[in-house]
């Protein structure tokens, strides 16, 4: 069986990546999320298994220790990771697999998948980026200012990944994204998984 496609997505926060994977999980039902493991605490309405696994320090540590993790790395002064097992056999069973990830733990799903597609996500200019920050109430002052801090780093990593979407227009935003996804199922290989009967011989 051709492996699955995995699709890396990375943004500086507020850019809006989350807005748009939930948007192309509609339109491709598909696809599945990897939900990760995180140390921070859960946000009004997240769900434990759904946003993420919300595990403690310790937990989080000693998985790490165990070789759990594809690849783990520290934002915002919160650990986060992708579990490794999930991802290897998903990939395996030809799924298609979004992850959702910011730049440090891409770099390494990268160097572990090199045929990943990896997408980066930027708002429209750094002062709408700040303004949709500022928009947030769950970000306290401090929060904000090493966010910003963060973003401006992390936008210089746009020039590493396959795709750069500006998400200005959200409409059009999603549609670049769905744009990537289904151009990718056009490589022979997973044409012929999806569409065998087109290669038989006549």
């Amino acid at each position: 069986m051709t492996p699955g496609t995995l699709f890396i997505i990375s943004a500086p926060s507020g850019a809006g990546k989350t807005t748009l994977v939930h948007a192309l999980l509609e339109a491709e039902p598909g696809m599945r999320l990897s939900v990760s493991y995180t140390t921070r605490p859960p946000r009004p309405g997240e769900l434990d298994g759904v946003a993420y696994h919300f595990v403690t320090a310790a937990e989080f540590m000693a998985m790490r220790a165990e070789d759990a993790f594809v690849e783990s790395a520290e934002v915002h002064g919160n650990f986060y990771g992708t579990g490794r097992d999930w991802l290897d056999a998903s990939l395996a069973a030809g799924d298609e697999v979004i992850l959702e990830i910011d730049i440090q733990g891409a770099r390494l799903v990268r160097a572990a998948h090199p045929d990943a597609v990896s997408i980066f996500v930027l708002a429209p200019s750094p002062a709408e980026l700040e303004r949709r920050l500022r928009g947030r109430g769950d970000v306290s002052a401090d929060s904000f200012a090493l966010r910003v801090a963060n973003a401006r780093r992390e936008m210089a990593e746009a020039d590493c990944y396959d795709y750069v979407i500006i998400n200005d227009c959200l409409e059009f935003a999603v549609a670049d994204l769905l744009a990537i996804v289904r151009s990718s199922r056009l490589v022979p290989a997973r044409q012929r998984r999806h569409h065998p009967q087109a290669f038989l011989p006549s």
